[in-house]
């Protein structure tokens, strides 16, 4: 991937654990995660919001 090895990732990942400490670790993972599932509900052209009228004004002619 990218052509990142195991060694690569691990220095990613202590440098990391040392610029935002091990207690925001969580933290930034959920955003992280949160990020990721908002981008793919986007990509898939779902509106979260359906504004179009029903079918329900035939019963009233």
């Amino acid at each position: 991937m990218f052509g990142f090895g195991m060694p690569e990732l691990i220095v990613i990942l202590v440098i990391v654990l040392v610029v935002f400490g091990a207690g925001r670790l969580p933290e930034i993972g959920g955003a992280l995660g949160k990020s990721i599932k908002n981008f793919k509900r986007a990509s898939e052209g779902k509106d979260e919001i359906d504004i179009s009228p029903k079918k329900d004004d035939e019963g009233k002619k």
